[in-house]
């Protein structure tokens, strides 16, 4: 087993280094279904990206959204890293191969100011620990050919994390009704998503506790000044090159970015 989880490792390592998906790896080098495994794969990246200098800065929680779950077939949240690299400044133009399939959607974004170990950790906890809120787009990616996945090929293709853009209004928790606020993604004016926070495991707070949780337990917590994207209000739409969306969220403000019709420089 230990053969096809590098075996697994080297082909999504050469797909991102390539620009060309690889097939599904379920069934083929991982079993169906196992997901411990999906997560060794995905920790073996990890170690890749750090060792080549890049930082980590949070994480990601993916399958949050019913919408993005029936698109896929898959019925639980998974995670992922984010490193620096993976940072893009509001409104900031993306080269489009920087990218295999990318897609959009628009997410909360919580900012940590304390450390969350505790696997027991209360929703009093989790307010206490959140320094403010951000309206985020994340730009996600697949590096499994026609995104043909499953919540094995996700979780080890790094929850199918790609960029993400974080707008420039932080705002305070007891602002904002996380539940309750609406969300628009428009593409040259146009409406191409729309969601609210109740979209997000019911309530984007529950998804931060589920991962807060969930890393507490593994013994690698999410930490003070960690960034962590709860996740889609809604569905994902594929990227446009050439394209500009908005994200605005009710009570949150708004977060912007673009793609270049061709490759960078």
């Amino acid at each position: 087993m230990e053969a096809d989880i590098e075996a697994a490792n080297r082909e999504l390592a050469d797909a991102r280094s390539t620009g060309k998906p690889c097939p599904p790896l379920r069934g083929r080098l991982l079993p169906e279904g196992d997901v411990e495994s999906a997560y060794h794969v995905q920790q073996l990246q990890a170690r890749a990206w750090q060792g080549r200098g890049e930082r980590r800065v949070g994480a990601k929680i993916g399958l949050t959204s019913r919408a993005v779950q029936e698109t896929f077939g898959v019925y639980q949240p998974d995670f992922g890293m984010l490193t620096d690299a993976m940072a893009v400044g509001d409104g900031v133009e993306v080269p489009i191969d920087r990218l295999l399939q990318p897609r959009v959607e628009a997410e909360i974004a919580f900012v940590l100011d304390k450390d969350l170990a505790d696997p027991q950790i209360t929703t009093v906890d989790l307010i206490r620990a959140v320094d403010h809120v951000l309206p985020a787009i994340e730009i996600v990616d697949s590096r499994i050919a026609g995104w043909d996945i499953s919540i094995v090929d996700t979780v080890a293709d790094n929850a199918s994390s790609g960029l993400f853009v974080l707008g420039t209004t932080p705002r305070r928790l007891a602002d904002v009704d996380l539940r309750l606020c609406g969300m628009v993604l428009e593409h040259a004016g146009e409406p191409v998503s729309v969601g609210a926070g109740a979209a997000c495991l019911g309530n984007p707070l529950h998804a931060l506790h589920w991962l807060a949780s969930t890393l507490a337990r593994a013994g690698d917590p999410l930490r003070a000044g960690d960034v962590v994207l709860s996740g889609a209000l809604g569905p994902m739409v594929p990227v446009t090159p050439g394209a500009a969306y908005e994200a605005r969220i009710s009570g949150l403000g708004s977060v912007r970015t673009s793609f270049s019709d061709r490759g960078g420089q």
